[in-house]
């Protein structure tokens, strides 16, 4: 093969390899692919949290589910927490179950080992202009484990938190525009 002939192949083989490059990259939008856009929802602004109803036996998750609500959605978000009379629009919802869980007990005393705190909730996110529901979800779940037993002896709070953060996280995961 003459030179000018090699160039002309290696020509059209990088100008190939540059238009697959160039096609194979980012999309304008989620639902054609890789995006750099947000994936959150850019017609809201702000979210107001309310303290979700807390229908289980144990007191107080509401109020740790609240605080990690607001602090993941100040992280994660680009949307800002307001009260519900300045919000564009409102996450509410009911904590249906709190369940503790023995994993493991001491074969010496009998006691727990380890436990997990399980919550299962329901929620949605409404636009407050229309009154619509932008998602809602039943049975959402989250759990988490602590120690109660010598050495460690965590309190059930640290498992209660962990699990409203866990349960927080998965919320907010779900405030994401539909791909």
């Amino acid at each position: 093969m003459s030179p000018r002939r090699r160039l002309a192949v290696a020509v059209v083989c990088a100008a190939s390899q540059l238009l697959l490059g160039l096609s194979g990259g980012c999309a304008s939008t989620p639902e054609e692919g890789l995006s750099a856009r947000s994936a959150f929802d850019p017609r809201y602004r702000s979210v107001a949290v309310s303290v979700f109803r807390n229908d289980s036996d144990m007191r107080d998750f509401e109020r740790d589910l609240a605080s990690s609500l607001v602090h993941e959605i100040e992280l994660s978000t680009p949307y800002k927490v307001r009260s519900e009379g300045a919000a564009d629009t409102v996450l509410r919802g009911s904590i249906r179950r709190i369940d503790l869980v023995q994993l493991s007990k001491s074969p010496s005393t009998g006691l727990a080992n380890e436990m997990m705190v399980r919550m299962r909730a329901d929620f949605e996110w409404v636009d407050l202009r229309t009154g619509k529901r932008i998602v809602a979800r039943e049975g959402v779940e989250a759990s988490a484990l602590f120690v109660p037993s010598y050495p460690a002896r965590e309190p059930l709070e640290l498992g209660r938190l962990a699990a409203a953060e866990q349960l927080s996280r998965d919320l907010v995961g779900m405030m994401q525009s539909e791909w």
